[in-house]
């Protein structure tokens, strides 16, 4: 007997063995291309994950999110980021502190410095936001959640030159963007809708019973769920208004006096506010529901019947699929992607999955157009291959340059999704300019530090992942290179390193 569960054992193991060297065998060019799809782009790290997992186990990792460790000396640069100490509550005080302090300057030049100091701090804040976003995106092995995070960003967009935004927008993707990059769309919806941001820049904190701002009821129906042609009506705009009525912002320490009996329908947190002084609490009629007049609930009621429409599937559903598979989804996919929206209620990992198990996925891959966020990272994470990379503050000048700087799409739009808006002559000469940048190591930053090596491109990674399913024309290009940095500039510039 014990001689039997000694073999019985040894097969086991053996088989576990050979089980486990079958998982990590090497990846195929499909392989590749579906991998730099899921992510910000091939590296040593995450080829060897995908290669130990396959691709069921690394599609379910990264739906997952399991790991959002950052290599140390990046997390280090984070940690050292004065957002990373401060909270919504920090920020919204010490605005009103400064705005106070403003009003008591007498004299109108050192009125006009404070404001410059003032929009300093507001600046200073914006660009450590967009650095701690985009180093997550280069080293974050959560890639899916990290181009998620970037998707409803730009989704629901907001601008960080418009008021007090720069103040807020670092707790706008804590809060409200990252805890649901992966989750429930309803929850998402939500949370944008009750963060400071996004009220502040779509004018809801100026909607008020007897004066309504419509700018913001317009967009959460035409830009954020419904989509252009939903069939719904002026009239229901006008109905969510009146709903939105009394959502605003608490940038002023102190709260409203209200009269005895709309005390317990007030709601403030982080800067949210909702007044009921200043809401509409008659009965709403929208899309054909009655909604009774109630306070704050009538909020929820109204998100509710958005998200559940067949319209806000198929939109939300269109919008990803344009993003993850190409300008012109096939109708298919988009309809498969709606189903399962709603029957999962608006469960952003299930629709993916839809997506990523699809024909159409597997039959697009190595033809998207990479936009400039994608095409930026992939290019860093390629160069430096997890060492740390330049001074956080020369990536987003990179950003910047390519015409997608985070938070810095003025209307509420966002970016575009389609290959036409980045593809073109002029957008590809300063492409080929940021390529020679990155290859050169032209790192140069503001107080005068350089870079002292020349990145690494064409190392082990080149020849597993990148060369042996390059064209003719650009290997012919590579060898006619006169020294590293032009052989980097000439890969980076490739046709097929501005695809996915």
């Amino acid at each position: 007997m014990l001689r039997h569960r000694i073999l019985f054992a040894t097969i086991a193991a053996f088989i576990t063995a050979a089980s486990g060297a079958r998982a990590a065998t090497a990846a195929s060019h499909a392989d590749l291309q579906w991998l730099d799809r899921v992510t910000y782009g091939v590296n040593s790290t995450s080829l060897a994950e995908f290669e130990r997992l396959g691709r069921s186990g690394y599609l379910d990792a990264q739906l997952a999110a399991r790991d959002e460790h950052l290599p140390p000396a990046v997390q280090a640069q984070i940690d050292a980021m004065p957002i990373s100490h401060q909270s919504i509550g920090d920020d919204i005080a010490a605005l009103a502190t400064a705005r106070d302090q403003l009003k008591s300057i007498d004299d109108s030049q050192a009125k006009v410095e404070a404001r410059k100091a003032l929009r300093k701090q507001g600046v200073a804040l914006a660009v450590q936001t967009q650095e701690r976003e985009m180093l997550r995106a280069i080293y974050s092995p959560a890639q899916l959640k990290e181009q998620m995070v970037w998707f409803w960003l730009n989704h629901f967009n907001v601008f960080d030159r418009k008021g007090p935004e720069a103040w807020l927008d670092a707790d706008y993707v804590e809060s409200a963007i990252r805890p649901n990059a992966l989750g429930n769309f309803r929850d998402l919806v939500m949370a944008t809708l009750t963060h400071p941001a996004m009220l502040v820049y779509l004018d809801n904190a100026r909607n008020e019973a007897k004066h309504h701002n419509e700018n913001y009821a317009r967009e959460l129906m035409e830009l954020h769920t419904l989509g252009v042609n939903a069939g719904y009506t002026q009239n229901d705009v006008q109905e969510m208004v009146r709903v939105l009525t009394g959502v605003g912002v608490a940038l002023n320490p102190r709260e409203p006096r209200l009269r005895p009996n709309l005390q317990a329908r007030y709601v403030r947190h982080d800067g949210f506010e909702f007044n009921p002084a200043r809401h509409d609490f008659g009965d709403k009629v929208l899309l054909g529901h009655t909604i009774r007049g109630s306070g704050f609930d009538e909020v929820r009621q109204a998100v509710d019947l958005l998200v559940a429409q067949p319209a806000c599937a198929h939109f939300i559903s269109g919008e990803l699929a344009t993003y993850f598979v190409s300008d012109n989804p096939p109708a298919a996919l988009v309809d498969a992607m709606a189903d399962t929206f709603q029957r999962s209620h608006g469960d952003i990992r299930s629709v993916l999955r839809t997506l990523f198990d699809s024909p159409q996925f597997a039959a697009s891959l190595g033809t998207k157009f990479k936009d400039p966020m994608h095409y930026v990272v992939s290019s860093v994470r390629l160069a430096y291959d997890g060492r740390p990379a330049p001074d956080p503050r020369r990536l987003i000048v990179w950003l910047n340059s390519q015409g997608e700087g985070e938070f810095g799409h003025q209307t509420p739009d966002g970016y575009p999704l389609v290959s036409s808006a980045w593809n073109s002559s002029g957008q590809m000469s300063a492409r080929f300019e940021l390529a020679r940048a990155i290859g050169v190591g032209d790192v140069q930053l503001f107080d005068g530090v350089a870079m002292p090596t020349v990145p690494q491109l064409s190392g082990p990674l080149f020849e597993q992942a990148i060369k042996p399913w390059l064209s003719q024309p650009t290997l012919a290009a590579l060898g006619k290179a006169q020294s590293p940095p032009e052989w980097n500039t000439y890969l980076l510039a490739a046709p097929e390193s501005n695809y996915r």
